[in-house]
C-alpha cells in the first residue's frame, strides 16, 4: 500500500534547483567541473579536516579509505549493526571483516568486545556514529587504537556536523567516510566523501578514485595536452559536477535543515517517552543529535514486530535499521557466521524500530504517529494483564 507517512522525504531548497540548472545550462564539465573542488574545500572546512575527497557513493568512499590504509589480508573490526556496505567494503578492499558487538545506549561499538577481538593481524577499527548521534565510547576507541597501534576509522554516514564534547564526529579517527544518499543529513542523490588530515591517505585515495591516474595541477583531464601516467589499478569512483553543485547548496542550508530535524525529533520524543515500554533516542551527554533516523527500542521482538505490522496497516512506514550483517546469507556461507555469535547485537536488532523522520514532517503527521503508537501500546499492555 502507499504509505500516508513515508519513512523519509528528501528535503530540498530552491537553491538546489538553481545550482543544478547552472551546471546543466553551462553545457560542459558535467563530470569534472569546478563545483567538485569547491564542494571538497567547503566540506573539509565544515568538517574541521584538512582534506575532503568526494566519491560517487558512501560505499566507494569506504572502499577507497580501506584500500588507502592497506587492509589487504588484514582484519578490520566492524559493527554487525550497520548497513552492509561497512563490511562489504572491507572485502572489496581485500581485507577480512571481524564483527564486533554494539552497545545499547548509542548503538556504537562495544569497547569491551573490541578489546577481546584484537589480534596481531588487526589493522583497523571502524566506529559507527548511528542515526545522527554519536558513538558514546569514541574517545575510548581512539585510546585503544593509539595504544595498540591500530588505525581508527569512522563510518560517519549518519552524523555529519554532529559534535561530542565540542569535537566533530568524523575527526576522532584517521579518516571518516561520509554518505550523501537520499535519506542522509545532506544529500546529492547518491554520493559520498572521505575526510582526513592525512595528505598521504588523500593522495592514495585520489589515485584510486580515478583509474590510478596522476592528475595535473588543475586536474582537468579533458582539456589537457599532457600524457597522463597511471601508477596503479583504480576505479571510476568520481562524483559528477551536478552532484557536487547539489552538495554545495545542501551544505549552505545545513543549519536550517538540522533545526527542522531537531524540532521534529524532540516533539516525537516528548510524547513517546511517556509511553510505557518505549525507549526514545536522545542526545548523549555533551553531544548533538540530528535524528538522521528516529529509532525507538521496544521491550522485545514480539512487541516490535506487532507494532511494525500495526503501523504499516495504518499507513505509517517503519523499518528495522539494522538487521545484523553477520546473519546475512553471504557472511554465514563465507565466514561461518551464525546466530549467537553476537548476542548483544542480535537482541538490539530484535528490539529496534525506525519511525518516519525528515525535515518538514508536519505536526499533523507527528500527531498521527504518536496517536497510533499510543493506541497500540495501550491495547497491548491491557491485553497482557
Amino acid at each position: 500500500m502507499e504509505m500516508k507517512i513515508p519513512l523519509f522525504k528528501t528535503h530540498w531548497h530552491e537553491s538546489d534547483v538553481t545550482a543544478v540548472q547552472a551546471v546543466i545550462k553551462r553545457g560542459s564539465y558535467w563530470a569534472v567541473g569546478p563545483e567538485i573542488k569547491e564542494f571538497e574545500k567547503k566540506l573539509a572546512t565544515f568538517s574541521d579536516r584538512k582534506y575532503a575527497l568526494t566519491f560517487n557513493s558512501g560505499t566507494s568512499a569506504l572502499v577507497a579509505l580501506y584500500r588507502a590504509i592497506g587492509v589487504q589480508g588484514k582484519e578490520v573490526m566492524v559493527p554487525s549493526f550497520t548497513f552492509i556496505a561497512t563490511a562489504n567494503a572491507v572485502i572489496l578492499a581485500g581485507g577480512i571483516p571481524i564483527f564486533v558487538e554494539s552497545e545499547e545506549e548509542t548503538l556504537g561499538l562495544d569497547v569491551e568486545d573490541v578489546k577481546n577481538k584484537i589480534t596481531p593481524n588487526t589493522k583497523a577499527i571502524v566506529a559507527l556514529n548511528y542515526a545522527g548521534g554519536v558513538s558514546k565510547d569514541i574517545e575510548k576507541l581512539r585510546e585503544i587504537s593509539e595504544e595498540k597501534e591500530i588505525v581508527l576509522l569512522e563510518d560517519n554516514a549518519h552524523s555529519l556536523g554532529v559534535r561530542k564534547n565540542g569535537k566533530l564526529c568524523g575527526t576522532f579517527g584517521v579518516g571518516a567516510a561520509l554518505s550523501f544518499c537520499q535519506n542522509k543529513l545532506i544529500t546529492t542523490g547518491e554520493g559520498g566523501a572521505v575526510i582526513t588530515d592525512s595528505q598521504k591517505l588523500y593522495e592514495k585515495m585520489k589515485l584510486f578514485r580515478s583509474h590510478g591516474r596522476v592528475e595535473n595541477n588543475d586536474g582537468d583531464y579533458f582539456s589537457s595536452l599532457e600524457e597522463h601516467d597511471y601508477l596503479e589499478v583504480g576505479h571510476n569512483f568520481r562524483m559528477s559536477s551536478i552532484n557536487a553543485a547539489l552538495g554545495l547548496s545542501q551544505l549552505e542550508n545545513f543549519a536550517k535543515t538540522m533545526q527542522l530535524r531537531k524540532e521534529s525529533g524532540e516533539k516525537l520524543s516528548e510524547s513517546l517517552e511517556k509511553i510505557e515500554g518505549i525507549k526514545v533516542p536522545k542526545p548523549f551527554e555533551n553531544s548533538d543529535h540530528f535524528y538522521q533516523m528516529y529509532t525507538i527500542m521496544l521491550e522485545n521482538k514480539e512487541i516490535r514486530n506487532s507494532l511494525q505490522n500495526y503501523l504499516n496497516e495504518k499507513g505509517i512506514m517503519c523499518r528495522v535499521y539494522y538487521q545484523p550483517v553477520h546473519l546475512k546469507s553471504f557472511y554465514k556461507k563465507r565466514f561461518g557466521c551464525k546466530e549467537g555469535d553476537l548476542p548483544k547485537t542480535e537482541v538490539i536488532s530484535q528490539r529496534i524500530l525506525t519511525l518516519p523522520m525528515y525535515p518538514g514532517i508536519s505536526n499533523e503527521e507527528l500527531s498521527y504517529i504518536i496517536m497510533e503508537i499510543n493506541k497500540f501500546m495501550s491495547s497491548y499492555h491491557e491485553n497482557s494483564l
